[in-house]
């Protein structure tokens, strides 16, 4: 199977052994706290599952700030993305060197992660504009990232950290949410070699099938992970339960047994489009994929970016050698009137926009809320059926 990143075994930041986690959990309780920003509660969830491997835990100012301009942090590692707890005040911890984070997300806000205090330092409004023009390519605050990543403070507290619980993903989907460590576990199980992965935020329609399908035929690939994102997403965005139920249906019914494997990361979507497309790879490369999907405007939103910078990244700043994963160059796909399938629309010359089935996200939508399904060329019907009900329930 292929290696993690920067080391030979993944090192999740769990804690596993039982014992050592009641004893950190009563500690915990007796810790001066805070409650943390949702952002770096999801950073804690995929540092717990060793998706960040090998980080440790939250970067400090000097490790953000290399990540965000050159992807390398200052030992000379790789990594994509700043991966920061970030906080309004210090108050509540003062000087500790010992602290516990709560979850922001879960009633209560009980106790996520124990960290060792190494820094606390104030990240400048230059620092801060240049790691969001770094990462996002827009200091735009309507876009939805750049306004998660401004709107948490500016105080940076790093260190290593020990995470305790998995937010409110393993609870609220226990049959979906998965760990780097137990999605590995999983492919040994099914026996498969070659895995190629599928990230989505949204219910896969008969083209998102069908570009799975054709990955896997070219690649020669054993095994697929459709591999969700279930944190938070903006406004309008379809929940997770319905995705999730959406795409287990398509599964079932149109994928071969031991072919396919559904599952999901606890994780807040960035937005941050061809940044994004590189952390995306990063993880599913910890998670065990030997191939990732990238298609056309990869974690985009808006018009913020080109259609295939999420694809060009990896060949002109992606540090070579970072990763072994490889990508596969998706173009957009859609059901052909000439050939009756799915194509993939580069790789037919003599097609016009006209001869393909073409929808956009605002006429589905309005078409699924009139309980009217799209052409079966653009969804399946057991699909179609599910976020009716959904949009109908509104």
């Amino acid at each position: 199977m292929i290696k993690p990143i920067g080391s030979d075994e993944l090192q999740p930041r769990f804690v596993y052994d039982v014992a050592e986690h009641e004893k950190l959990t009563k500690e915990a309780e007796t810790l001066p706290s805070v409650v943390v920003s949702s952002q770096a509660a999801a950073n804690a969830v995929m540092l717990g599952g060793g998706y960040f491997n090998p980080l440790k835990g939250y970067m400090n100012v000097a490790d953000a700030m290399g990540a965000a301009e050159k992807m390398t942090l200052t030992d000379g590692s790789f990594f994509p993305v700043p991966v920061l707890c970030l906080l309004e005040n210090t108050d509540a911890i003062g000087d500790a060197k010992r602290i516990a984070l709560r979850d922001p997300n879960v009633e209560g806000h009980p106790v996520i992660a124990v960290m060792d205090v190494e820094a606390v330092e104030e990240v400048s409004d230059d620092q801060m504009t240049t790691m969001t023009e770094k990462v996002y390519r827009t200091t735009d605050i309507k876009h939805p990232g750049v306004k998660a990543f401004n709107t948490q403070g500016q105080i940076a507290v790093s260190g290593p950290i020990q995470v305790l619980n998995f937010s409110y993903f393993q609870t609220d989907f226990p049959d979906t949410f998965r760990t780097a460590v137990e999605i590995r576990n999983e492919i040994a199980e099914h026996g498969w070699n070659k895995v190629v992965a599928f990230q989505t935020r949204n219910p896969m329609h008969l083209a998102h099938e069908e570009l799975c399908h054709m990955a896997m035929e070219r690649l020669g690939c054993d095994g697929l992970v459709i591999h969700m994102l279930l944190g938070k997403l903006k406004e309008g965005d379809i929940p997770a339960p319905v995705r999730d139920a959406a795409i287990r249906k398509m599964v079932e019914l149109y994928f071969p047994p031991n072919s396919a494997m559904v599952t999901g990361y606890g994780y807040d979507m960035l937005y941050a489009g061809p940044r994004e497309a590189v952390l995306h790879a990063y993880f599913r490369q910890n998670m065990g994929a030997t191939h990732f999907i990238i298609g056309r405007d990869h974690a985009g939103v808006g018009d913020y970016y080109g259609d295939f910078d999420a694809q060009t990244i990896f060949d002109e700043e992606v540090p070579e050698g970072a990763m072994d994963i490889e990508i596969f160059k998706a173009d957009h796909t859609a059901w052909s009137k000439k050939l009756n399938k799915v194509v993939m629309m580069r790789e037919v010359d003599d097609h016009e926009k006209d001869d393909f089935v073409l929808l956009s996200g605002t006429k589905v939508r309005e078409m699924l809320g009139n309980g009217e399904a799209p052409p079966k060329e653009f969804s399946r019907p057991e699909v179609a059926k599910i976020l009716i009900d959904y949009y109908q329930s509104l």
